[in-house]
């Protein structure tokens, strides 16, 4: 296992605590701790110039290979899907407008937010909500809060391909994506952090099934989702210029990332969180969680958890011990939970970092049953024969050892895929919040961005 636990110690400096919050001066004691390599800071957005991304025009996203958010066979009009649901599938895409805008913000415009909604009446205006926007704390400070509605995306990324080196972190500074408060998931007039005015499901897309009916959410052939919520603290994904798209494509594209999946249904017992003072794992469905745990995935570049989606396996690094989806009792090992009913006196910093030989997670903030901790997790690109997906960002990087072929089926035909060929490349963009768009609402407040890299020499 390759977890380390750093303990912070509060400060005697009691009136440098009562300026800053005992939150943030938690934060600033662990910046020195986390700084593990020669780093130096490039870029650090504190949101302090206003943020313009709610005034930008919306594009229709026209689909097709000449779309500027165009990927692959997974796109939101992709192949997978034509051979799922066929014209039932093209007459419910046809149905509304996505509407889109790509805005660059930021000191060189080194950070950029990707927002997708729709419209459904095709009027021009959204339907539905996505919104970033400045916000002021107390003591001056500033913040920016994205939000999005069940059916919208909202993601901030690099703008350009991260270094080979580099360490990428932000400080979030509220939570509403759902789990439970004061041990219930129903709370100020929502279930799971979504509001209950109308029916949410993930129209109009799925793996399977039938794709007939009404273009609408009240089509019972489409899921209602608001038993699972959650949001991406911080990932790595493998492709340029990262955007939202349909929950299916985010499974093939992850290489590590820590996320929330908060889920009130009865499958949620398959899952486990560390206590990572005492090395001990619980369940999510157990009296002990409040279901609002951080799932640290490094993503396995050699197995799929599910390979009808393309959907990777899970490899995990946890203070209780090493993990995989195939070797634990649970198919999903958390490795803490956050208090959200703290925030924003408190907060958490997250961080990803790649170094020469592989990719670094970490977190820091006040945990549930453990307290102030930084908890930093590692992995080599390929350990114990298990490399970690997509990790090279050139083809000299990786010689095709872990190619795979994959077929796609459905009742409107098939097609097979590569999914690691001996010539490929894969860029590192890092991404948080919310890169579906049909699934999880609620709003999250973001603070100091920060991009390292080596030093020289």
């Amino acid at each position: 296992m390759k977890g380390l636990t750093i303990k912070i110690g509060m400060l005697c400096m009691l009136s440098f605590a009562v300026f800053i919050g005992q939150g943030d001066l938690a934060l600033a004691q662990s910046d020195n701790a986390n700084l593990h390599k020669d780093w130096k800071l490039k870029y650090h957005e504190n949101f302090n110039r206003s943020l313009l991304i709610d005034e930008a025009p919306w594009i229709i996203d026209d689909y097709g290979d000449q779309s500027p958010w165009n990927v692959d066979h997974l796109d939101d009009d992709g192949e997978f899907y034509q051979i799922k649901g066929g014209e039932n599938f093209e007459e419910q895409l046809s149905s509304f407008n996505l509407l889109r805008k790509r805005v660059d913000f930021g000191k060189d415009g080194w950070l950029t937010a990707e927002v997708a909604t729709r419209d459904y009446n095709k009027d021009g205006t959204p339907d539905t909500e996505a919104s970033f926007k400045n916000v002021k704390l107390d003591k001056g400070k500033h913040a920016a809060e994205l939000s999005t509605s069940f059916d919208s995306g909202l993601i901030i990324r690099s703008t350009e391909e991260l270094p080979s080196e580099y360490r990428v972190e932000y400080v979030l500074r509220g939570i509403d994506f759902g789990g439970k408060r004061d041990g219930s998931f129903d709370y100020d007039g929502k279930h799971n952090g979504y509001t209950l005015d109308e029916r949410k499901s993930n129209f109009p897309w799925k793996r399977s099934g039938d794709f007939s009916g009404e273009p609408s959410h009240q089509n019972q052939n489409f899921g209602e989702v608001t038993k699972e919520n959650g949001y991406y603290f911080l990932s790595i994904m493998d492709y340029a210029n990262p955007a939202p798209h349909n929950n299916v494509f985010i499974h093939n594209h992850r290489k590590v990332g820590m996320d929330a999946y908060n889920v009130s249904g009865s499958w949620a017992s398959s899952y486990g969180v560390c206590n990572p003072d005492t090395g001990d794992l619980y369940s999510q469905t157990s009296e002990e969680s409040s279901n609002n745990a951080i799932n640290s995935i490094f993503f396995a570049g050699d197995t799929f958890r599910d390979p009808s989606i393309g959907y990777n396996s899970f490899m995990f690094e946890t203070d209780c011990g090493s993990f995989s989806d195939k070797d634990s009792p649970y198919s999903i090992v958390s490795n803490a939970e956050i208090q959200p009913e703290l925030m924003p006196e408190e907060s958490y910093k997250f961080a990803i970092e790649r170094n020469e030989t592989g990719y670094v997670m970490e977190m820091t903030g006040n945990f549930k049953y453990s307290g102030y901790k930084t908890l930093r997790y590692e992995r080599d690109f390929v350990e114990d024969d298990r490399p970690i997906w997509h990790y090279n960002n050139s083809p000299e990087e990786y010689d095709g050892e872990y190619n795979s072929s994959l077929t796609f089926t459905g009742p409107y035909g098939s097609y097979s895929v590569e999914q690691w060929p001996d010539d490929s490349a894969y860029p590192d963009y890092f991404i948080l919040g919310i890169p579906h768009l049909n699934y999880y609402e609620g709003s999250a407040v973001i603070d100091d961005i920060k991009l390292y890299v080596p030093k020289e020499g």
